[in-house]
């Protein structure tokens, strides 16, 4: 195995955000919508991650995602980063995508495994070895069981490391236990990242080691995360969990009693709330009911004034 590079120093941990893709009613690209997003999480000190589950990118077509990837180069601050989902269950599409976001400047590339296989140990890491050795890009990996019904081992993933072009893995998988092995054996790498995607364990990630974190409710709170990462760099436990607090109640308004896709619907709504975009879904997700609607708007009001929740809104948006 190859030596460890060890972190000597403290190192900035990252707020990523996976935004939504913004619709028209027509189901086209809202590039104005685009612009007014990126120009909120920037301000805010969040980096979008863009084409990943939260961005429908399972229901998006080629030319959409290219359509998203141009908007979303467009609208990046020369000096700031991009992260892009490039999953597909065509590993010749997910190689092409990667391809052209490299093209238009994109370093950082991330995908899941293809979803419609169930797949053994040896051919998931062939995939991802396959993947890495043909992009130009920075390879993260996804791990996401909720849609690929597959977990990719700790064990695979520690070897997988180690490739030059694979550098982190954004876990999405909610076990507390895998959590802690995981942080075990990349917290003090300098070579590979540790993002966590499991929002209810943001601030318990970054305080035991974690390099950022990829929360949802970040595409309308951005804020709150990157407030909970800068507690963390000063290993604020108290504040880093009151932040966690705020990030639990604001989840729950648009997670609970919702499948992944229904509370997709319900994140667009709340961003509606800020003049962010609209709240149209990409079949096969559809909006639900107005009633929902009008109950999720009046729940998301109570509850930042009453917590006192602070969004940071900027000028334009």
């Amino acid at each position: 195995m190859p030596p460890i590079n060890m972190k000597h120093e403290i190192k900035s941990k990252e707020t990523i955000v996976p935004v939504i893709a913004p619709l028209k009613e027509d189901l086209s690209l809202d590039q104005d919508a685009v612009a007014r997003i990126f120009l909120y999480l920037y301000a805010n000190g969040a980096t979008p991650f863009i084409l990943g589950t939260t961005g429908e990118s399972a229901s998006l077509s080629t030319s959409f995602k290219e359509d998203y990837l141009r908007a979303a180069v467009a609208n990046k601050p020369q000096d700031k980063k991009l992260y892009v989902g490039v999953s597909s269950n065509i590993l010749e599409d997910s190689i092409a995508f990667a391809q052209l976001a490299y093209s238009l400047g994109v370093e950082d590339v991330a995908a899941t495994l293809p979803t419609y296989y169930k797949l053994s140990e040896v051919q998931m890491e062939k995939y991802f070895l396959d993947l890495a050795e043909a992009i130009p890009n920075n390879l993260i990996i996804y791990n996401i069981p909720a849609t690929t019904h597959m977990s990719i081992p700790l064990d695979l993933l520690d070897r997988l490391s180690y490739h030059p072009k694979i550098v982190a893995i954004k876990d999405s998988e909610r076990s507390l236990e895998r959590l802690d092995q995981s942080l075990q054996l990349w917290k003090d790498r300098t070579d590979f990242k540790h993002y966590m995607g499991w929002a209810g364990a943001s601030a318990y990630s970054l305080l035991h080691g974690s390099d950022g974190i990829i929360p949802s409710s970040g595409n309308f709170a951005p804020a709150i995360y990157t407030e909970m990462c800068e507690a963390a760099e000063r290993a604020d436990a108290d504040r880093a969990n009151l932040l966690q607090k705020q990030s639990d109640e604001l989840g729950a308004l648009y997670q609970s009693n919702k499948s992944l896709g229904e509370s997709l619907w319900a994140l667009k709504v709340l961003m509606k709330q800020l003049g962010l975009c609209e709240p149209f879904m990409m079949p096969p997700l559809y909006a639900l009911a107005i009633e929902e609607e009008r109950a999720l708007v009046e729940a998301f009001r109570a509850l930042i004034t009453n917590e006192n929740i602070k969004l940071n809104l900027v000028n334009h948006v």
